[in-house]
């Protein structure tokens, strides 16, 4: 089998919290990392220091963000959110708890027809995350 590059990235755009978003993912999940990131410095559009663009990866999966230089009036939305298939209870247990700490709780972790444990939140940083373990 051929490695090919990931051509399509989930994109995610925050309001100068992205660095600090990243750093929490990608403490929480393994095969995780911070692959690049460029900040706006002095002088340019954004806020100095916060995240022109990065690009980091959860598990192998890469994602890019960036903090927004234009105030919006949108946000995140659970309509789209991070689905993660974890591999121990251990590790649905430590990142939802983690995770969702001064977020909003959509379904509580708890075992359903679906999932011998599920739980569905938006993290304080306003993504949507959907943590299972497989039946």
């Amino acid at each position: 089998m051929t490695h090919t590059k990931q051509k399509i990235h989930p994109f995610l755009m925050f309001d100068g919290t992205a660095e600090e978003a990243m750093k929490s993912y990608t403490s929480l999940f393994n095969q995780s990392e911070i692959i690049n990131i460029t900040h706006y410095g002095a002088n340019e559009a954004g806020k100095e220091g916060t995240v022109l663009h990065a690009t980091f990866s959860l598990k192998g999966q890469e994602f890019m963000v960036s903090d927004s230089n234009v105030k919006h009036d949108f946000t995140f939305t659970p309509s789209l959110s991070m689905f993660v298939t974890c591999d121990s209870e251990e590790e649905i247990d430590r990142v939802y708890n983690i995770l969702s700490l001064d977020g909003e709780i959509l379904m509580p972790l708890a075992a359903y027809p679906f999932s011998e444990k599920f739980g569905w939140f938006n993290d304080k940083f306003g993504v949507s995350w959907q943590l299972t373990l497989p039946l």
